[in-house]
């Protein structure tokens, strides 16, 4: 009996493995698909901001138009675009909400002659750059000094907590949402830092609301840069630095190589004898950027937990000491990867 019992308990026992294995693999088979879907999701989004990737170079293509179209010059412009509404005014461009075939459009106009070689410089980026993490250009006319460009009802960047605070977009109010615009943030500079015009700065950054000011919230919430009118170029190996403006600027929003560096010493700001420096200014502001993003959203410090060691590099003030976009890119994208699965294994939980 003793025997019997033994070899039934041992067959029992070795029937036994192969359940718990098909369980084990069922669940890691479960949490793949959700982390799959959950993927996804976000792949999905990004595939609507970039709708127009198929296009041919010098043409557009918005969300609800089946073919790409060249983009529309003077003529077009002028007889087809109807102005609706004043919805922002800049020191540079007065933008107007308008409409083009039934499509809602941004048009922008110069508000200044003085403001011309801005206009210029940001109409020339905004078409040597075209591509998912900038607003689409649907037209320009340089004869009258406007230019079009694919309108984003969701406003500018500086709106984030009011947008979200609506009924019909709180449900996108999570800590993955908000990560995930300042990864889009950061992946815009690692573009503009390595783009096809060269290495570029945002120089409109003197403080954080001029900053957010320069993205628009789309509607499946990702962001585009929108103001491109100050956009130098820097390239150290050919000794070409920026300066960010002729004014003193002042405040710890702007990374301190930006200061005026002989304050103590009594001198009053001199352009001239302002030192240049180049786009790692940019990587200084990343943190309070992505401080304003995060908001006070439920498990935000978490995520400021594990930004911190990176956050605090950007923070160097020796600017050849900061790291570039993309390590913190990197950096950012690894902690949105563990929320992930981080949500995929709490949902299996349930």
């Amino acid at each position: 009996m003793e025997g019997a019992m033994g070899r039934s308990g041992s067959g029992s026992l070795s029937r036994g493995f192969p359940v718990v294995g098909m369980c084990l693999a069922a669940l890691l088979l479960s949490n793949a698909l959700i982390y799959l879907y959950l993927e996804s999701l976000y792949q999905t989004d990004e595939q609507l901001v970039s709708s127009r990737v198929g296009c041919m170079p010098r043409h557009f293509k918005m969300a609800t138009m089946k073919n790409c179209i060249a983009w529309l010059q003077c003529s077009q412009i002028n007889a087809e675009v109807r102005k609706l509404k004043l919805i922002g005014q800049g020191a540079v461009k007065k933008v107007y909400l308008a409409e083009w075939r039934g499509q809602k459009v941004a048009l922008s106009e110069l508000s200044s002659l003085d403001y011309l070689e801005d206009f210029l410089h940001g109409l020339s980026m905004l078409r040597v750059l075209q591509g998912p993490q900038v607003v689409q250009l649907v037209g320009f006319c340089l004869e009258n000094h406007t230019q079009v460009t694919e309108h984003h009802p969701l406003g500018p960047l500086l709106n984030l907590d009011a947008v979200l605070a609506q009924e019909q977009h709180k449900q996108h109010n999570t800590r993955q949402v908000r990560l995930r615009l300042a990864i889009d943030y950061v992946s815009i500079l690692h573009y503009l830092h390595n783009s096809p015009a060269g290495r570029r700065v945002m120089c409109d950054s003197s403080s954080l609301v001029k900053t957010l000011s320069q993205f628009l919230l789309t509607s499946d919430f990702r962001l585009v840069v929108n103001d491109l009118d100050a956009l130098p170029e820097v390239d150290p190996s050919r000794g070409l630095l920026v300066k960010c403006g002729h004014r003193e600027l002042t405040g710890d929003f702007v990374a301190p190589e930006q200061l005026w560096p002989f304050t103590t010493k009594g001198k009053p700001f001199s352009d001239d004898l302002m030192p240049e420096y180049d786009e790692r200014t940019d990587i200084w502001k990343i943190p309070d950027v992505t401080w304003f993003l995060m908001g006070r959203v439920p498990g935000g410090d978490v995520v400021h937990f594990h930004l911190f060691q990176i956050h605090e590099e950007c923070k160097k003030e020796d600017p050849k000491l900061r790291p570039s976009a993309l390590d913190v890119l990197k950096v950012y994208n690894s902690v949105y990867s563990s929320m992930v699965r981080d949500n995929a294994g709490s949902r299996d939980m349930l």
